[in-house]
């Protein structure tokens, strides 16, 4: 077993007193019910500078202690108390509660408020409960066919969107390159996703919002600041349309009462086949209509579009399916595009937000329940399949045989985040411990015990739900059976009665002693990190994280720095100060000193403090220009080589020099694309294998590389990116790096990747009941052996793409059986193995495929595809793949399972009627267009590799709100405004509007935004005025509290601390503003209502 820790390990902020937890209580979650209060208070962003408690204006690099103190009511989003720095996240969690081995001591530095607890304060309701979740969306389109009108839709104006400006940043918000042309030929994509079920009223089904809310302050984890990592977005989970009502929105009013499907529904407060009654906290709320549709029935509460009259003999259309109504003129095959389409851009599906949080049970009366969709807000109650955060499907009912797979077109797979954050308001997962001799398995497949094992015999066997076979039980773990045939003590063990448990380890599972937590910091120190402050910054970052490193013996930390020769230091306690030691020969490596330059955190602190604040002058006159970064990682993997640990890498330029140096091939990627030359891609690719080779090696000695690059040129994250990628790590990108505002970013990043709910030598395998098997498994990880992943690794938001095949048929109405198996070491040195199961139902009708497609899941699926062909295909090839992706799965429904035939419809599943909004958003995404930077691609494509499913549709699809009027909403109890469409005509000259898609985050005004507005937001008052250099303030006025509210409620949610950009009309941050507008046509690709248009077109002619 671990070893214990020993007393004095707690966190820093445990409390003194708190007695050691018990034994099945997981030792990731915090026990002290109030941390979340005390954590609010101590967390919040942008005070203002004349506010109380504000310290002094923060520096460039928010030197001042991480949380300054503040009263006000804590976890509340809407009650946050400001801050003063740029740093702290705002929801962010002390570092989880200690084991249960020894009572905690306080041991906070003085500037941290003891006990960062847990739960909203007494008295407060939880920050989740008390707002509509900010993204879960259901489309508009309820089920009804959409009006023709007589106005040429062809959407918006398209704003004038150009590519960025030049030096802009890349990220995800980029221009895209040009679909193929609304027409464009098409190719087939491998395998395709499909959309989310729902038994319910179809409108709940049918789509979630891109800003699913992510819970930072689970009760079960360390709290995330509101700052994670870029490409950490992975720890939400993914989640589903619940089915057993309409929470999100009726169908349109002519259509027939839905047909609830045989599951009861877990959700009493509303009959299923009603839509909610006026006043309901589930009506959604809908887009206003345009001015000249006063001629039409107003909307229907729940569906965001009125009902054309219906012409007599026309069928009523099902209520599974959306339709929206394509006059011949424009529907027929080879019609031109050119003329307007008679598509009203108001009545197309949309996402719309769905308000109150749900509460959804995971299994009822015997039979799996789809889940919420993941962008929307829910509280888990799992009775016996797992929450759909940890593991979603992308159906929610497994076709029985490979060919109606195929027939439907869509993808089978899972969406695995083993540790994902759970809500505040849902229960920890348990721990269970079997002592010695381990937890019960399976003796043919070794699968673990689970609710799906049935006991016979009086309890002596039990038959495996996976592979079938028939065991006997273990005498200590012997129960007699009940009338049901259930055990007597099944509802008391949590392995019998849920679908997550965590096992204690027992010895068999560890090949060495559980290893220590090693923190390895390593720092560019070359001219160009030095000049541009991006040294100063990681230094700052580094000593303010220090005090959230867990505390105790079993905390190793180590600190090197590098230009063109790499700098070790020994922090040995018996020295007076720092001993720098250098290694010259960068080309056959080596670490000095084995033993003196990783030390325990207890016994160097002050010499590590001073180092970090002296590292940036002594180096301020450097010359160097050169980095030998795959020298200086190969230098300190072998020094962290016997314990393996965390390796977090601060680096500015292009690797030029030692081990793996590189050359710039940006130059060449530019005259290629220009030239259209076809191998472009490859520049996506690693330049070479020697980064590959030496990562591999890491991963074998459990090593995670994370990459935080601060740069301002080029760096080719292409071959970087590969070893965070094999090593369970992630890349962290800044650029054009700037430290006046990306210094808070840099910090949070740090901060929540530190403090996250994580674990360290992981190992995972997911196995299926008989008749599927795992394909493939992709995301961020080394595989040695097909079956298993290796996680040097894994945190909340990694998330793993699961591809399942067919190898036998299966038996319509049983049900079919994942479990995944994430074998791991706590960062307290505690051997655990997280199981997670779900059993869901087997079918051979298509049309219960295409009711229970999980849209998010699906489209998760879809970009994680997209993403893995970038560097291998080009582009032209992708968005060809992705765009006839989503036409075969709705040509599938329109053949096989539409009722209504008349020609001039697009007739769409419910479930996936916005299938076509987010795969135009894919198409003009950063990764798929043929402007953006190699670098920024590069990125992209790496961030969606691990990317969690509630965060896959707002990176294409972002929310966007109006800031301007905020101070309107006072009745409104949500701190988010309403939701707007990605369309210029919702943009007006004189408003201002803030987009985020859970990484970054553009604040636009248009030329004449009123000047009191802005002085009151940003403390200018003309538009010209406006810094290239943000940070966010508040001043001392209602409209800028509420908007310092709402960046910290989306921070919150996203896990991000978003990094902002200011954009203005006319100037090359306004195109960047503009190229997010992806229901605009513009340069990247066709406007929403053309890309329905050419897609029915391309159905019409596969149904001739």
């Amino acid at each position: 077993m671990a070893a214990p820790v020993p007393p004095g390990a707690p966190r820093p902020g445990a409390n003194s007193q708190q007695p050691p937890s018990p034994r099945n209580v997981n030792p990731n979650y915090q026990t002290n019910p109030n941390s979340l209060a005390d954590n609010m208070q101590n967390l919040n962003l942008n005070r203002p500078v004349s506010m109380p408690n504000s310290g002094p204006r923060p520096s460039p690099f928010g030197q001042q202690p991480p949380f300054p103190q503040s009263g006000g009511s804590a976890g509340f989003p809407g009650a946050l108390p400001p801050m003063a720095r740029p740093g702290p996240p705002p929801g962010m969690m002390g570092r989880p509660a200690v084991p249960p081995t020894g009572p905690p001591q306080s041991a906070l530095p003085a500037n941290v408020p003891p006990g960062r607890p847990l739960g909203p304060p007494p008295g407060h309701s939880s920050p989740f409960g008390s707002r509509p979740p900010p993204g879960s969306l259901s489309s508009s389109t309820g089920g009804a066919v959409l009006p023709s009108s007589g106005f040429p839709s062809s959407g918006a104006p398209s704003g004038g969107v150009a590519p960025p400006m030049p030096g802009a940043r890349p990220n995800v918000f980029m221009s895209s390159p040009p679909l193929t042309g609304p027409t464009g030929p098409a190719a087939p994509l491998s395998s395709a996703p499909a959309g989310p079920l729902s038994n319910g009223p179809p409108a709940i089904v049918s789509g979630a919002l891109p800003g699913a809310p992510l819970f930072p302050l689970a009760p079960s984890a360390s709290q995330p600041p509101v700052g994670p990592p870029p490409t950490m977005m992975s720890a939400r989970a993914p989640a589903q349309a619940p089915t057993m009502r309409s929470v999100l929105g009726s169908p349109a009013v002519t259509s027939p009462p839905v047909q609830p499907m045989p599951s009861a529904s877990p959700f009493s407060a509303v009959p299923q086949a009603r839509p909610p009654p006026p006043g309901s906290p589930y009506g959604p709320q809908t887009w206003p209509m345009q001015p000249q549709q006063g001629a039409q029935a107003p909307p229907i509460p729940g569906s965001t579009q009125a009902q054309p009259p219906r012409m007599f003999g026309m069928p009523q259309p099902p209520t599974n399916q959306a339709m929206t109504t394509i006059p011949p003129a424009m529907g027929q095959p080879g019609a031109p595009l050119s003329g307007p389409s008679k598509i009203d851009p108001n009545q197309i599906p949309r996402p719309i937000p769905s308000s109150s949080p749900i509460v959804y049970e995971t299994r009822q009366g015997n039979s799996a329940n789809p889940p919420p969709p993941a962008t929307s807000d829910y509280i888990v109650r799992d009775t016996g399949n797992c929450s759909p955060r940890y593991m979603r499907c992308t159906i929610n009912q497994i076709p029985c045989t490979a060919d109606l797979l195929t027939t439907s077109s869509m993808q089978l797979a899972l969406l695995v985040q083993p540790m994902a954050l759970p809500h505040p308001s849902e229960d920890p997962i348990q721990v269970v411990d079997f002592g010695e001799s381990g937890p019960v398995r399976c003796s043919r497949c070794k699968g673990y015990i689970n609710p799906f094992m049935k006991f016979i015999d009086q309890g002596r066997k039990f038959i495996c739900n996976l592979c079938g076979f028939t065991d006997e039980t273990p005498r200590d773990y012997h129960c007699n059976l009940g009338p049901d045939g259930r055990r007597r003590d099944a509802d008391e063990r949590p392995e019998l009665c849920r679908g997550a448990v965590e096992f204690v380890a027992s010895k068999e599972y560890m090949v060495r002693d559980p290893m220590p937590a090693v923190y390895f910091f390593l720092i560019d120190v070359s001219m160009n990190a030095i000049q541009t402050g991006a040294t100063a910054a990681a230094c700052s970052a580094i000593n303010q994280v220090i005090s959230d490193l867990p505390e105790g013996p079993r905390t190793l930390v180590g600190i090197a720095t590098f230009d063109s020769t790499i700098h070790f230091y020994n922090l040995k306690r018996a020295l007076q100060q720092p001993l720098m030691l250098i290694v010259p020969d960068i080309q056959d490596v080596y670490t000095p000193l084995e033993t003196d330059v990783i030390v325990q955190l207890s016994e160097c602190r002050q010499h590590l403090e001073l180092l970090l604040e002296n590292i940036p002058t002594m180096f301020q006159s450097s010359t160097t220009a050169e980095s030998c970064f795959g020298a200086a990682i190969k230098a300190s993997y072998l020094a962290m080589k016997s314990t393996g640990g965390k390796l977090l890498v601060f680096q500015s330029v292009m690797p030029s020099v030692g081990i793996g140096a590189l050359s710039s091939r940006e130059a060449e990627g530019r005259t290629n694309i220009s030239a259209g030359e076809k191998e472009a891609h490859k520049l996506l690719l690693p330049a070479d294998k020697i980064l590959k080779t030496m990562a591999i090696e890491f991963a074998e000695y459990q090593v995670c590389v994370d990459v935080f690059v601060t740069t301002q040129t080029y760096v080719d994250i292409a071959s970087i990116s590969v070893i965070p990628r094999t090593t369970g790590g992630q890349v962290y990108y800044y650029y054009p790096f700037s430290a006046v505002s990306d210094s808070a970013k840099l910090y949070n990043d740090l901060r929540w990747n530190i403090t996250r709910p994580q674990g360290f030598e992981a190992v995972m395998r997911v196995r299926c009941s008989q008749g599927i098997q795992v394909q493939d498994y992709s995301g961020n990880f080394c595989k040695r052996i097909p079956t298993d992943i290796d996680l040097p690794g894994i945190d909340c938001d990694k998330c793993m793409l699961v591809t399942l095949k067919h190898d036998d048929k299966l038996q319509d109405g049983s049900e079919c059986a994942f479990q995944c198996a994430l074998l791991y070491t706590t960062v307290y040195g505690q051997r655990r193995i997280r199981v997670t199961n779900l059993s869901l139902p087997c079918t051979n009708m298509l049309s219960n495929l295409f009711r229970s497609a999980d849209l998010d899941t699906q489209f998760a699926c879809l970009l994680k595809r997209a993403a893995i062909e970038i560097p291998t295909s080009p582009l032209v090839q992708v968005r060809e793949q992705v765009t006839n992706l989503c036409i075969n799965i709705l040509f599938s429904y329109r053949k096989f399972c539409a009722t209504v035939s008349s020609s001039g419809q697009l007739i769409l599943p419910e479930a996936l009627k916005l299938l076509p909004l987010y795969t135009l958003a894919l198409i003009k995404s950063t990764g798929l267009r043929n402007d953006g930077r190699i670098d920024d691609r590069s990125f992209w494509f790496n961030y969606v590799s691990s990317l969690s499913t509630p965060l896959a549709v707002p990176l294409v699809y972002p929310r966007m709100f109006a800031i301007h009027n905020l101070s309107t909403k006072e009745e409104d109890e949500s701190v988010l405004p309403p939701i707007i469409p990605l369309s210029s005509e919702h943009v007006s000259d004189d408003g201002i509007y803030f987009l985020e898609n859970g990484e970054d985050a553009l604040i636009y005004f248009g030329s004449s935004v009123d000047s009191s507005i802005l002085q009151q937001l940003f403390g200018f008052t003309s538009v010209d005025e406006a810094p290239s250099q943000f940070v966010i303030q508040q001043y001392d006025n209602p409209l800028s509290k509420k908007f310092n509210d709402v960046v910290n409620v989306v921070r919150r949610q996203r896990c991000s601390y978003l990094r902002l950009t200011l954009c203005k009309k006319g100037d090359p941050s306004g195109m960047l503003f503009f190229s997010c507008m992806v229901e605009d046509k513009n340069a990247s690709g066709p406007s929403y209502v053309e890309f329905l248009v050419h897609i029915h077109r391309q159905i019409q002619m596969k149904m001739s």
